[in-house]
């Protein structure tokens, strides 16, 4: 897997070496208020989800500020079955970065390498509808949203509906 790199980020694929700042990420309530992962208790339990997405075939990269070379998130691209030519996206910032166009970025990167090197037909993503910011950021790609599915998600305030959204390679410019 390569690094993709765009104006103000670098896209590295992650490592153990980054399991302490994923787990440092994943314990920020802000960064759990939509997440049904739930705030990791100990870095054992990180360190078990980060070598699962390793073994897989996800393709999940670390976020960093070019210049000064720091984690600031994770975005990923987990593939579907071949013979679909889909995958679905999901990315997760540090609130200190949220509202200055990072996550817009490094989402519009991932969807440039997943339909123009990985030559994928679809690409979709899902959403807690009260999730605004998310929102935001999935229309800013151009993914639509084509549907609503009711109370799928196990949030710590109780079960939210989810927003589907997708895109196609027709649609990506």
């Amino acid at each position: 897997m390569m690094n993709l790199i765009t104006r103000r980020l670098c896209l590295k694929p992650i490592s153990v070496a980054d399991i302490k700042k994923i787990h440092e990420l994943h314990s920020l309530p802000e960064t759990d208020e939509y997440n049904t992962l739930g705030i990791p208790k100990y870095l054992k339990e990180t360190e078990q989800i980060v070598q699962k997405w390793l073994a897989q075939d996800d393709l999940i990269f670390k976020i960093e500020l070019k210049e000064e070379k720091s984690f600031i998130g994770l975005v990923a691209l987990k593939l579907g079955h071949a013979k679909y030519k889909k995958a679905e996206v999901w990315y997760k910032l540090d609130a200190k970065f949220w509202k200055n166009g990072y996550a817009t970025e490094a989402l519009k990167s991932v969807l440039d390498f997943g339909f123009n090197k990985l030559k994928l037909h679809r690409i979709e993503a899902g959403c807690a509808v009260e999730n605004i910011g998310s929102i935001r950021v999935l229309e800013k790609v151009g993914m639509l949203r084509e549907g609503r599915k009711r109370k799928v998600l196990p949030l710590k305030s109780g079960w939210s509906d989810n927003f589907e959204y997708a895109i196609l390679e027709t649609d990506f410019k």
